[in-house]
């Protein structure tokens, strides 16, 4: 391939992309090994860069809860049928694990647009599966 089009290839992969600061706690640092780093990943909605991650940091499993049955404690109380406020919940497929989480700038994703959120170049994105300890 001649240098222009590589050239060319990849200032277009860099126009097309988004650079946000990950940060990690728990066992999502232990997976990684760093508790922050800049990522960059093609794209600029939330959903594309938790697919760029996964695809690069095999932690999916501890983020992200494929079924409502995974989203859910068991414990938990249910919840209402009607629920209090402006009270949300991602969608099925879209929910973490008990007690992981997803943050855009210090704020869930189900208080933006889930993994439809526009992210920003410079986001910070937290994803926390903390280290639970019992008596």
């Amino acid at each position: 391939m001649p240098l222009e089009a590589t050239h060319r290839e990849a200032t277009q992969d860099r126009s097309d992309r988004t650079t946000v600061t990950v940060r990690c706690t728990g066992h999502v640092r232990d997976a990684i090994g760093v508790h922050e780093l800049e990522y960059p990943f093609a794209g600029t909605r939330l959903r594309e860069f938790l697919e760029a991650f996964f695809a690069d940091y095999d932690v999916e499993e501890l983020v992200i809860a494929e079924t409502e049955a995974e989203a859910t404690h068991r414990g938990w109380a249910p919840a209402p049928d009607e629920l209090p406020g402006t009270w949300r919940k991602n969608p099925e497929g879209e929910q973490t694990r008990p007690y992981a989480r997803v943050l855009i700038n210090g704020r869930f994703n189900e208080h933006y647009e889930g993994f439809e959120t526009e992210l920003e170049e410079g986001d910070r994105i937290a994803l926390v599966y903390p280290f639970l300890f019992c008596c």
